[in-house]
């Protein structure tokens, strides 16, 4: 079962929480501040983390921007506070979804469920005798929803299940401007909740993960107050 790192000043949070995620059958990492936290997560990654906002010598915030020079690793946040900005904020840091004090702890375990399920890639298949491959091919790029893999300029770029369907989204149609809404539709399911910051953070991923590849990768345009495209070659 996945790992989650849970980070929170409140020993009561800790104590609780990790007995509920540890029932589901999660491996917990508990951290009471976030210099720890920043130190304990490069030495053994997790598979998501939730930090709380407001912690002594680190706050969650700082955590996050700290971590995001380095990781992609999916993040819920923890808050008491009822300020819409530091939602904002912290979507466009790359946070992936934000839990209000007090909250369910059943809430708080489909939360983790569902961005779990959002962040891991598919498994590898091939497909059925007879059956086609679904690829998209659009200059360097290539992407094959069948094994769920994609490579640019022939080398692989490793997405999650939200990145792909993105990506997939803008690049069946280069020159058409995607909405954020119309990327959410695309990447998400009805059930699914996200705020269209999210969006932006997915995007900033894609590039990151492709300029990894190619430093002179600029295929994915941004039209602010619009929504997205894929340069047409």
């Amino acid at each position: 079962m996945p790992t989650i790192a849970l980070v929170d000043d409140d020993r009561n949070i800790l104590t609780s929480v990790s007995m509920t995620l540890e029932t589901e059958g999660y491996r917990v990492q508990t951290y009471n501040d976030g210099v720890s936290a920043l130190d304990g997560l490069a030495q053994s990654p997790p598979d998501l983390a939730i930090f709380d906002i407001k912690m002594p010598r680190m706050d969650g915030m700082e955590l996050l921007r700290k971590l995001r020079q380095s990781s992609d690793l999916p993040v819920i946040f923890l808050t008491s506070k009822d300020d819409e900005i530091d939602e904002l904020f912290g979507l466009k840091m790359g946070a992936d979804d934000f839990i209000k004090k007090p909250f369910s702890q059943r809430l708080l375990v489909e939360r983790v469920k569902a961005v779990l399920r959002r962040f891991q890639p598919r498994d590898v298949t091939a497909p059925k005798p007879g059956e086609p491959s679904r690829m998209l091919d659009r200059g360097d790029l290539s992407m094959d929803q069948e094994r769920h893999t994609c490579t640019w300029k022939g080398e692989n770029v490793t997405l999650t299940v939200t990145e792909f369907l993105i990506l997939f989204a803008l690049a069946q149609r280069p020159g058409v401007v995607k909405s954020r809404n119309a990327l959410m539709d695309a990447a998400y399911d009805d059930q699914v909740y996200v705020d269209d910051r999210t969006i932006d953070s997915h995007i900033k991923r894609l590039r990151k993960k492709f300029k990894a590849v190619d430093d002179d990768f600029n295929m994915i345009e941004t039209l602010y107050g619009v929504g997205y495209r894929f340069r047409e070659a």
